[in-house]
């Protein structure tokens, strides 16, 4: 649990220069106003990150390349969805670094690793799915609503479909896990 919660953290983390955008635009109306703080914020998390000496992952640079890209085009254009179609890139590459058979394996405890490592592998590319899923829906979203719409649409389908997804996974794979444990564990009745 506490490795997806990580995972989630670090997603948010890359997201962090949209969801700032998306604020700052609802909160003021101004685009150049919310695209160049997003432009700040995004160049701040890889100074911040240069600063402690860590290493800076390939989806920070590539969300600092979209914010930079999609602001830009943002402002010349006076247009908000550039930014707002951001999001689908990112979806859409997190469902191709899914698609690695094994990936979730990280965030799981020994035990589920014991017991139902196939059935892991299977919610993998469920994972993967949802991420396309919410790619295509984003853009579409992103492509034919308000600003305001799309954040209210995205945000709580977002929020729905993957707590669903991961209440949907847990079950299963604890379902699984505890019915192939006790099969594990029964006594073998003699020959």
């Amino acid at each position: 649990m506490k490795n997806l919660a990580n995972a989630g953290r670090l997603l948010l983390l890359d997201l962090a220069s949209t969801l700032f955008f998306l604020v700052v635009y609802l909160l003021t109306h101004d685009i150049p106003l919310a695209v160049g703080l997003g432009i700040v914020l995004g160049f701040a998390q890889i100074g911040w990150q240069v600063a402690r000496k860590k290493p800076i992952d390939a989806m920070q640079w590539m969300s600092l390349i979209l914010i930079v890209a999609s602001g830009a085009a943002t402002m010349i254009t006076a247009d908000p969805r550039f930014v707002m179609v951001k999001p689908s890139l990112i979806y859409f590459a997190v469902g191709v670094v899914m698609l690695k058979p094994g990936w979730m394996k990280r965030y799981l405890p020994a035990i589920a690793l014991e017991v139902v490592p196939d059935i892991a592998v299977i919610f993998g590319f469920v994972w993967a799915g949802l991420m396309f899923f919410s790619a295509a829906l984003n853009m579409i979203v992103a492509l034919n609503l308000s600003v305001a719409g799309w954040a209210s649409a995205m945000s709580v389908y977002g929020i729905v479909s993957k707590l669903g997804l991961f209440l949907i996974q847990y079950a299963v794979m604890r379902g699984i896990g505890v019915r192939r444990r006790h099969a594990q564990l029964a006594p073998t009745a003699p020959a």
